[in-house]
């Protein structure tokens, strides 16, 4: 998988941690349309990212619906942006490693930890996964259930709680994205990943390492692909 071959020549690079059946017709070419090829090309498959369904779910949500209007212009620059209660939304280039990373498919069930604007999760869906998100920043999901029904992602299943815990009765999960870094790995998460599933997390704290964590018959393997900088996940240790 290209994330592996690319992920020692990529760490200076980095500055910051089924198609949707609801989704409308392909709507006509816009400023924004340009600005999305432009950021995939150059920002994510000029760095390495190369699964087909990623680059194509990067071109087709549009981030500019995902962060605030203040923040409009920069939508499809190479960097996190604020989305207010102290949260950000990831750069796209992060977005779509750890999608990639996570090996998600047409299909997948799909937890994310950190809904914040319902980017992360729109991409997901968008690449025909069924998505479960979990917030613990009730204004923020409430913003994102609104963003993900008006851009045609309202299939979406979004929570407001503590994603340490996950996700029980939805388990088990064949992709878990946490998009805040703590310590370790809740416990909880790891019980709820599907045989050969991957979770895919920020590890650390200060700047972190992001981590892949694959289930097998016979354990669960650690891979350390990248050194990022996430917003703490609030609540743990």
């Amino acid at each position: 998988m290209a994330v592996w071959r690319a992920g020692a020549r990529l760490l200076l690079g980095v500055l910051l941690g089924c198609r949707a059946a609801d989704r409308s017709a392909v709507p006509p070419p816009t400023t924004d349309t340009a600005a999305r090829e432009a950021m995939v090309t150059e920002q994510i498959e000029g760095r390495g990212v190369s699964d087909p369904e990623v680059l194509r779910a990067m071109r087709a949500v549009p981030r500019h619906e995902f962060v605030p209007e203040t923040e409009r212009a920069h939508a499809y620059e190479d960097r996190p942006l604020p989305i207010g209660d102290g949260q950000t939304i990831s750069q796209p280039y992060i977005v779509a490693f750890m999608t990639e990373a996570a090996g998600v498919r047409p299909g997948a069930r799909v937890l994310e930890v950190g809904t914040g604007s319902g980017y992360q999760a729109a991409v997901l869906a968008e690449m025909g996964a069924d998505v479960y998100s979990i917030e613990i920043v009730a204004p923020l999901a409430d913003a994102a259930r609104g963003v993900l029904a008006r851009s045609g992602y309202g299939r979406v299943h979004v929570r407001t709680g503590d994603g340490r815990k996950g996700w029980r009765e939805a388990a088990p999960f064949d992709a878990i994205l946490v998009t805040a870094a703590a310590a370790r790995v809740p416990p909880a998460l790891l019980e709820q990943l599907a045989p050969e599933g991957r979770l895919v997390m920020p590890v650390g704290r200060g700047w972190q390492e992001l981590e892949v964590h694959q289930r097998t018959p016979a354990k669960i393997v650690v891979k350390r692909v990248l050194p990022v900088r996430f917003v703490p996940l609030v609540g743990s240790d």
